[in-house]
């Protein structure tokens, strides 16, 4: 995996913090950055198919047929 360096700024509690975690688990920061974002993203995930569930519930959103979609893909 290819791997980019990054520039962010972070509240000095939460860097604190880090750094305290990486100190006990002996761990790199950007190690344990990646592994929260990626726990972090499945989370959202979540929240994204459950709000555009609700939308479609609320008659807000469509859904696509198969067909529809090879169709425009030109995969009929």
């Amino acid at each position: 995996m290819q791997k980019i360096r990054s520039t962010f700024t972070i509240d000095k509690a939460v860097i604190d913090e880090l750094n305290a975690v990486a100190e006990e688990l002996g761990e790199k920061k950007s190690h344990i950055v990646e592994k929260a974002l990626t726990m972090y993203y499945d989370y959202i995930d979540v929240a994204i198919a459950e709000k555009r569930l609700k939308a479609l519930d609320e008659g807000k959103s469509e859904t696509v047929s198969a067909e529809e979609v090879y169709r425009a893909l030109g995969l009929e």
